[in-house]
Order: C-alpha cells, then sequence, then structure tokens
C-alpha cells in the first residue's frame, strides 16, 4: 500500500466533507437545535396552562366535595341533584363543562366509586387532580373512622423519606461516593452517542462509495490508485471527519450549556415548577430507561440528611470520582475501532450497488447487531455484572456500545483490554474481507448484487 497516495486520499475526503454546507449547518446547527428543542420543552411545560373547567359535582358520599378545593384550572361547584342521569346532557343548563359523580360511601370497604360526564375526553393532568382529591377524602376518612386522636399527624410523622447512599471501596479501602442515577445517565448518554455516530457516520462512507460509483468518477480514480487505498482513504477520512464534528459539539454544547446556565440557572427552573409539573419531568426523565425512575428529588435535594451527604453532595462525589480518563480513551477507542469496523463493512456494501435504494438487503445483517448493542446497552445499567450484559461487552459487533454503557460502574482493566482486543482483531478481519469484495465490486455495473455475489467475490485472488 502507498501511504504517500493513501494521504493524499484521506486528504481529500476529509476536506471534501468539512467543506460542504451540511457539514457546517450540522456541526454548529445539532448543539442550538437540541438547546432550542430543551429549551422549548420546559418553557411549554412551565407556561403552558390547560384550558380553565368547571365541574358540576353530585356528591352522594358527603366526605368527598370538602377536599375538592379550587385551582386556577378547575371550579368545582356541587349541585343538589343526586342522579347522574338527569345531569349528564345538561351540563350547560349548569354551567359546567365536566359532571363528577361520586357515589354513596361503602361502608364495608370505607370507600367510592368516582365518574365523570363531559361532551369531550378529559386532559390527563386534570383526571389526575380529581383523583388525587378523591383519594385524599378517602383516606381522611378511613383515618378518623379510627377514632384515634392525632391519627393523622402519627402517620405523618412515621412517614420516611430515605436516600440511599452507596459507596465503592477500591482494593486499598479507600471509600467512593456513587450515586446510581449519575452513573445510569453517563451510561445511557455515552451508548446513546457511540451508536448515533458509528451509524451516521457509517453510513456516509457507503454514501460516498456509491456516489462516486454512481458517477463513475471511481474509475478514473482506479487507474491512479489502488481500490483498497481508495477504500481505506476514504475511510479514515470519514473517520477524522467524526472526530473533528465530534470535538465542535462538546465545545459548542458546553458553551451552550454554559451560557444558558448563568443566564437562567437550575434553581430558576425547578423553582417554577409546581408539584404535577415536577412529576411530569420525572416521568419523561425515566421514560425509556427500562422502567427504572430517576429520582431528581435525590438528586437536587439540598436538604441534610442525618449521617450522610446530601443529594446533590453526592452526585458531585460521584462526578469527582470518575475515571473521566479512562472514559474518554475508551470512548475514542470503541469508537474509533467500532466504526472502522462497520465502515468497512458499509465501504464493501457500498461498492456492490449503484444507488442507495438497492442496500436495503444488504444491509439488514450488518445493522441487526448495532441495534441489538444499542438495545442492551438501553439496560445495561440495571445489570452491568448479568451475563447476558458481559457477553454482548465483548462480542465485537456489540461491544463498543454495551461496554461503554458498563464504564461508569466499574469495569476491571483486563475485560477492557479484552474487548478492544476482540474488536481489533474483527475489524482487521472484516477490512481484509471488506478489501476484497469492494476491489471486485466498485467496477461492477448493470447487476444488482446479492450476499452469493459477495460470497464469490470475497473467494476470489
Amino acid at each position: 500500500m502507498d501511504f504517500k497516495k493513501l494521504g493524499i486520499i484521506i486528504q481529500r475526503e476529509y476536506l471534501n466533507k468539512v467543506k460542504k454546507k451540511s457539514f457546517l449547518l450540522t456541526t454548529f446547527g445539532v448543539p442550538i437545535l437540541f438547546a432550542a428543542m430543551y429549551a422549548l420543552m420546559i418553557f411549554i411545560m412551565l407556561r403552558t396552562e390547560g384550558d380553565s373547567k368547571r365541574i358540576a359535582v353530585i356528591d352522594n358520599s358527603g366526605i368527598v366535595m370538602e377536599k375538592l378545593e379550587n385551582t386556577k384550572q378547575l371550579t368545582f361547584t356541587q349541585i343538589p341533584e343526586t342522579d347522574p342521569e338527569a345531569v349528564k346532557n345538561r351540563l350547560g343548563e349548569f354551567d359546567a363543562d365536566i359532571l363528577l359523580y361520586i357515589s354513596p360511601l361503602d361502608s364495608a370497604t370505607k370507600s367510592v366509586t368516582a365518574t365523570t360526564y363531559a361532551d369531550k375526553p378529559m386532559g390527563m393532568e386534570t383526571a389526575e387532580v380529581i383523583e388525587n382529591r378523591i383519594n385524599d377524602a378517602v383516606e381522611a376518612y378511613r383515618i378518623d373512622s379510627y377514632g384515634i386522636d392525632g391519627l393523622d399527624q402519627i402517620l405523618s410523622d412515621i412517614h420516611s423519606n430515605i436516600h440511599l447512599t452507596s459507596y465503592t471501596v477500591d482494593e486499598e479501602g479507600k471509600e467512593t461516593i456513587s450515586q446510581s442515577e449519575v452513573f445510569m445517565i453517563i451510561s445511557m448518554v455515552l451508548a446513546m452517542a457511540l451508536y448515533m455516530f458509528i451509524a451516521l457516520f457509517s453510513g456516509m462512507v457507503m454514501s460516498s462509495v456509491i456516489e462516486e460509483k454512481s458517477s463513475r468518477v471511481v474509475e478514473v480514480l482506479v487507474s491512479s490508485v489502488k481500490a483498497t487505498e481508495l477504500m481505506f482513504g476514504k475511510i479514515i477520512g470519514v473517520a477524522l471527519v467524526a472526530l473533528t464534528q465530534f470535538l465542535l459539539w462538546i465545545v459548542l454544547t458546553g458553551l451552550i450549556v454554559g451560557v444558558i446556565g448563568g443566564i437562567v440557572g437550575l434553581d430558576k427552573i425547578t423553582g417554577g415548577m409546581d408539584e404535577s409539573q415536577t412529576q411530569m419531568v420525572q416521568e419523561m426523565a425515566g421514560t425509556g430507561m427500562g422502567g427504572a425512575t430517576l429520582d431528581l428529588q435525590a438528586l437536587t435535594d439540598t436538604t441534610a440528611v442525618a449521617e450522610g451527604p446530601t443529594g446533590m453532595q453526592a452526585v458531585v462525589g460521584t462526578l469527582t470520582s470518575l475515571n473521566y480518563t479512562e472514559i474518554i480513551v475508551s470512548f475514542l477507542l470503541f469508537f474509533l475501532f467500532g466504526y472502522l469496523l462497520y465502515a468497512s463493512l458499509f465501504a464493501a456494501i457500498g461498492s456492490a450497488v449503484e444507488n442507495e435504494a438497492d442496500t436495503q438487503q444488504l444491509q439488514i445483517p450488518v445493522t441487526i447487531p448495532l441495534l441489538v448493542g444499542f438495545f442492551v446497552a438501553f439496560y445495561a445499567f440495571r445489570a452491568p455484572e448479568s451475563q447476558l450484559v458481559w457477553w454482548f461487552s465483548m462480542i465485537p459487533f456489540t461491544s463498543p456500545i454495551v461496554m461503554l454503557a458498563r464504564l461508569p460502574f466499574g469495569v476491571p482493566t483486563w475485560e477492557l483490554v479484552l474487548s478492544i482486543g476482540l474488536l481489533v482483531l474483527t475489524f482487521v478481519a472484516c477490512a481484509w474481507a471488506s478489501a476484497k469484495i469492494y476491489k471486485v465490486g466498485i467496477l461492477m455495473y448493470g447487476k444488482k448484487s446479492t450476499f452469493k455475489d459477495l460470497w464469490k467475490w470475497l473467494k476470489q485472488n
């Protein structure tokens, strides 16, 4: 292989990519877009209020109405009727949007049933407020039914809210605080970032190969350089583009977060939330995390906890205890060799077709392992040492994503070395096979290639 020609190809591929308007737009636009998106979500959540609702109440229990306090959005009015059938079709006459019917109290279960009637479906927030008020009324009635003075205060006093404080002890007996929620967030960010980068830039290699083949530019190029030099030059050139974009994203995101944090401040955001909005943020944070719940209160609680650090102190302690050198180096290595592995496979696929529409069938065996690795990583924080997660962190086609998801929880050095070693060996083998396919396929026209064709090209000397 002529390294001088390889360098020229790498330079050409790199400069062609970074000079494109699409690269500049993506590089500078993505951080701004994400920042704007999350700012918009927070603004909508804090500022958007639903239309006010007038609720007519038929309370046959005698215990609920006193708990139905009016809010900015909900106004409760008790009406004398006892039969909902006589009212539900005449809400306009009672100046109401919703009819809330409370059944007579069941003395056996000490409970009631609740039903609403309306012209349009209620929003989730309205339903939750009504349910919570009714549950409060029933709980208060049950407490009073025991006839014990101050029972409600006793129950309030015995209620506890203990947050687990965890420490990791190394071989020398040194303790470092470890907040599971922090590890979970870092684990998900690393796995998602690596999946996105590998999929995005490997696909860029394939598109570039197809573009040059369909335009017949490759015929001119292979007259001056070897096909393998062209393939590896393209792969390495795009890798440098990826690293450039990645580093710029880190810098730009840091600047944007710093500016927003300095102008707005987390305390202003969280301080402006009511109970329902805080619960909504918590549910959004836990969505898609395998059923795990992210305890935002534990992460941001600054009240003193007996015999232990506060929630924010635990977060800061966990962040300072992380081995950032290991995380950054591992991320770069797994990204580099994971990208090289998949980029070589995508380059071979691109050489076998003349347009992207013909790549669907050939892409499936390559993209499935990448997707499997992403889904396993999505649950790795729940059991980072489980057999399933361990094996997927060793299998080269899934290890870049899964191993990074395990990394914040602590991975022995020998496992990291073994995983990277297997990944490098697999890349070398796949690159050799892809180069043989690329050398033949890049000059094949007029026929839709199949796996049988790729196997035949692979066996050619």
